[in-house]
């Protein structure tokens, strides 16, 4: 298994010889290199596999104090709020991480089409790490290999194997959450499906007892199972992606921090301010500011 970290750490580093996150010509793998450690960033972890290459990075999700490293893999099953920074990484040896992005609706058609079962009684919390098994590892080496292909190449060969990987997460030991968000008419996936009603919503004003009976569920089952799955409330959720949106628009360069504000439905630009601080630990331009600086 050593020689194939190796080789998909390489081509990795050919295609990205500088720090960053990068996309591929390959629909929905990202690439990602950091040459030094970093300071806790808030996140958020979008549906999707990441597969750990070389360094060693600290996740806070909820209570849990996560570290992962070369040999494991990340499984986040829906949009989850986290706090991560990079331990270990230098030029000489960088962190590396492969980002496979989880395509809900395939892997809901091969969860009816492969006929796997899902452990309602034990549905477990949406992200979690796990160790990479030798199949799991080969198609990933498989995929990577494609970098190095035509585009034509690429568009054939990477949706089998890349369903092949779905199938060997679906089927891993994280496999229950997986399949538990992609299907109809559990707890989990009414989570999902109101997780995306916010998603699409977030800068409204929202009435999160309407959102849990538009996916048919108690108000007071809704949010048990939405802290459950998130680990947080659904109107911290809501507040943590204004302001994680509101951080992109300033960033883009396009926006000051009281049109950002009200951009992202406040109406008091100081409490915006004031609640930015809170959870980015400083005011937006001076936190823009150190980001840009990195």
């Amino acid at each position: 298994m050593e020689s194939k970290y190796i080789a998909i750490r390489d081509i990795i580093l050919k295609h990205i010889p500088d720090v960053g996150n990068y996309p591929t010509s390959i629909n929905g793998v990202r690439i990602v290199r950091r040459d030094n450690p970093t300071e806790f960033l808030r996140c958020f972890y979008n549906p999707s596999c990441i597969l750990v290459l070389q360094g060693v990075k600290n996740m806070l999700y909820g209570e849990e104090n996560l570290v992962y490293t070369k040999g494991q893999y990340v499984v986040s099953c829906t949009d989850i709020p986290v706090s991560s920074r990079v331990v270990e990484a230098s030029p000489e040896e960088p962190f590396v991480v492969l980002i496979l992005e989880l395509d809900s609706n395939i892997i809901s058609n091969l969860i009816l089409e492969t006929k796997l079962q899902q452990n309602i009684e034990n549905e477990e919390k949406a992200l979690a790490i796990s160790e990479t098994d030798d199949e799991l590892l080969d198609a990933f080496y498989r995929l990577a290999q494609l970098l190095d292909k035509t585009e034509a190449e690429q568009q054939i060969l990477s949706p089998i194997i890349i369903k092949e990987i779905y199938y060997r997460l679906l089927t891993g030991p994280l496999g229950n959450q997986l399949r538990l968000i992609n299907t109809k008419g559990t707890r989990s996936n009414q989570i999902a499906h109101a997780i995306s009603i916010i998603k699409d919503k977030y800068a409204e004003k929202l009435n999160m007892d309407e959102i849990a009976l538009n996916v048919n569920m108690a108000p007071s089952s809704f949010y048990r199972n939405f802290k459950k799955v998130t680990q947080v409330s659904p109107l911290q959720y809501q507040k943590q992606l204004k302001l994680y949106e509101a951080q992109r628009l300033l960033l883009s360069g396009n926006f000051d921090a009281a049109t950002a504000a009200y951009e992202v439905g406040y109406e008091s630009p100081t409490q915006f301010s004031r609640e930015y601080k809170k959870m980015f630990g400083n005011p937006p331009l001076r936190n823009i500011k150190e980001l840009t600086a990195v």
